[in-house]
């Protein structure tokens, strides 16, 4: 049995590639929604807190600079921490979709798992993707420990395809 294993690239066929459609498209409409909370809470809370002021009995507790100054400060960590999520997560996604790619890669079966609690049946592998994956009852009883099996993912985001 050899140890080492293989990796390499393949075009994505039609319905992964509308698969990742579909799920930039749904992640772009959350990234907006989150951005546009953000932009609230970034109005609002100076607000509160200068009601909160007011409430103290502090002097010029409305005021402009220390209202837009607490606004830009969490307008401006808001607005870094969507771009870095963005770019961490669905930047990945839309290069795959632009370059169209998967990769496949043959791994070893390690352990073999049946869970009786819902009847799913899982083999871990020696993957640096995923750690285990959700396989057939006929696959189950097919494959054995040490056997060779390949995964298939998207190349930038490592979305899991699936297994052959």
């Amino acid at each position: 049995m050899s140890t080492e294993l293989t990796h390499y690239k393949e075009a994505l066929n039609a319905n992964e590639l509308g698969f990742l459609i579909k799920k930039e498209g749904r992640e772009r409409r959350q990234y907006v929604k989150v951005f546009t909370i953000f932009m609230v809470v970034s109005f609002v809370v100076p607000y509160v807190a200068a009601w909160y002021r007011v409430y103290d009995g502090a002097p010029n507790a409305f005021s402009y600079p220390k209202f837009f100054t607490a606004a830009t400060v969490l307008l401006t960590i808001s607005s870094f921490a969507t771009y870095f999520s963005y770019r961490y997560n669905l930047r990945h996604l839309q290069h795959d979709i632009k370059y169209g790619t998967k990769t496949v890669s043959t791994n070893h079966v390690t352990r073999k798992v049946h869970v009786p609690y819902n009847d799913t049946y899982h083999f871990y592998i020696d993957s640096h993707i995923k750690l285990s994956i959700e396989v057939s009852a006929n696959d189950y009883d097919f494959f054995s420990e040490g056997d060779e099996i390949s995964i298939e993912y998207t190349t930038y985001s490592r979305e899991y395809l699936g297994y052959f």
